[in-house]
């Protein structure tokens, strides 16, 4: 029997849940598909009415569950993982992300999984959490008590609108904090998929969700003393809004902001294993990725064979349809970015880059974009200076890898890299000198549950997935106590 969520997400089109109850304060909102451009539903969205809601709600559903047994809030998490795994399975769900987002089908189903391992894994690593006790002191035994923080505000972007989300609200709902949920304006009904599957397992008013405007939404919850936590996901401009409003009430603050990831080959590289990376690393997910590939930088005794197998890859990518198996590369979401794309190459090739593009034409509608290899790009182009965030990749052969460490420290960015050798010793140790959060040392797929991933510099604050990431919802206290002896 096909388990009915996805049409009741549909056909209620609310991107508005508190406490179980559908809401529409706010302005409707049309989403679209990038695929063809066009408008294809309207979701209701929240004020502050809804927002004041949901922080009510929470504040009702803190104590319970804070209360509730770590075995109890575990089994919960992977009750969620189950559901999730179940609808993955089917159609619906994918092939909504898919329509939301453009990217492909194999793509969307692969974030259901990425979205049930978060969940899971949550479970596992909570339940590996012991207290500590330490008798150091004479007489005094140490004790290390663990909390929930509070209220969780966690506000997510489009290009995961289910994974992200999951990476945060796992470990907030482990922790014992209820989540105030803001998901993104582009793909908001594969959030809310998310959210009444979390809904059928949680307490009610745990989890709320409210898409509405910055002003009538997050302002509200961070500026309330029950919010204590702020997990925000999304570009470096805004993470800096988020930033000052969080300030002011000490709230602890995470940020996963944008990137600029080095991809460094270096000179024992296998040139078509390093090529065969890089695909992976700069056009997954339409190359609209914050850990995707951004400067490319090859070392000059093997950029010829280098370039030839990356130029070749890229020239052989089939752009169109989401939806078709065959397809390599679908639209890009935000409706600006085929444009934003074409300003980068122009800039690159202005400044003396060549481009090399894919042969296969792209749809006549749609947000579109060719995927693009520049040549010789100037160390001060936008391309090597700037987030990319779609399909285009801009190639600097180097002599010195000291020119490497300084184009990239340059950008300010710190969030992912990417070195490809044959030499593992040497290529850890070009890796433990890059500025990043995480780095994959020949793949271009670093990223697991199991491993705290955070920002550097531009790139943002904290950590999320691993222990760090559950922790980041938690406080801890140091409890000393002297028996009395009577």
């Amino acid at each position: 029997m096909t388990d009915p969520i996805v049409p009741q997400v549909l056909a209620a089109a609310t991107a508005v849940r508190v406490a179980g109850h559908a809401g529409a304060g706010g302005a409707p909102l049309a989403v679209h598909d990038p695929a063809t451009g066009a408008a294809v539903t309207e979701v209701a969205t929240g004020g502050p009415a809804e927002a004041a809601a949901a922080l009510a709600a929470a504040k009702r559903a803190a104590a319970g569950w804070a209360a509730t047994p770590v075995a109890d809030r575990a089994a919960a998490l992977r009750a969620v993982a189950d559901t999730v795994e179940q609808l993955a399975g089917g159609d619906e769900w994918p092939a909504l992300i898919t329509r939301e987002t453009g990217k492909r089908l194999a793509e969307a189903r692969a974030e259901l999984g990425l979205t049930v391992a978060y969940f899971r894994i949550t479970a596992d690593l909570l339940e590996r959490q012991r207290a500590e006790r330490f008798d150091v002191v004479p007489g005094i035994r140490h004790e290390v008590d663990v909390r929930p923080l509070g209220v969780a505000a966690v506000l997510t972007p489009w290009n995961f609108p289910v994974s992200i989300p999951a990476r945060k609200i796992a470990p907030a709902v482990a922790a014992g904090c209820p989540v105030l949920f803001k998901p993104s304006e582009l793909a908001p009904l594969s959030s809310m998929v998310l959210a009444d599957v979390c809904a059928r397992h949680l307490p009610d008013g745990l989890l709320s969700t409210v898409l509405g405007t910055p002003g009538d939404v997050v302002t509200p919850w961070l500026t309330d003393p029950a919010v204590r936590v702020v997990s925000f996901t999304g570009s470096t401009r805004v993470g800096r809004l988020v930033a000052a409003q969080a300030a002011p009430h000490f709230l602890r603050t995470v940020l996963e902001l944008g990137g600029c990831a080095p991809f460094v080959v270096l000179p024992d590289a296998d040139p078509q294993a390093a090529a065969e990376t890089l695909v992976v690393a700069k056009y997954r997910n339409n190359g609209q990725s914050c850990i995707a590939a951004n400067q490319v930088f090859v070392a000059a005794e093997v950029a010829g064979d280098f370039v030839d197998a990356f130029v070749a890859a890229t020239r052989a990518l089939r752009v169109g349809d989401p939806t078709d198996p065959d397809t390599d590369l679908g639209p890009l979401a935000p409706a600006g970015d085929p444009a934003r794309m074409a300003a980068i190459v122009a800039d690159a090739v202005d400044r003396g880059a060549r481009a090399v593009t894919a042969d296969a034409p792209l749809p006549a509608a749609g947000h579109y974009a060719t995927p693009t290899v520049l040549l010789d790009a100037p160390a001060d182009s936008r391309a090597m200076t700037e987030e990319i965030f779609g399909p285009v990749a801009p190639v600097h052969v180097y002599r010195d890898l000291a020119e490497v460490l300084r184009l990239h420290h340059a950008t300010g960015y710190g969030l992912a890299g990417y070195v490809c050798g044959t030499d593992l010793d040497a290529a850890r140790a070009v890796a433990g000198r890059l500025r990043a959060g995480i780095v994959g040392i020949n793949t271009g797929t670093p990223n697991t549950p199991w491993v705290p991933f955070g920002g550097l510099g531009e790139s943002g604050l904290g950590y999320e997935g691993g222990r760090p990431g559950l922790e980041t919802f938690q406080s801890f206290a140091s409890v000393a106590a002297r028996p009395v002896e009577g």
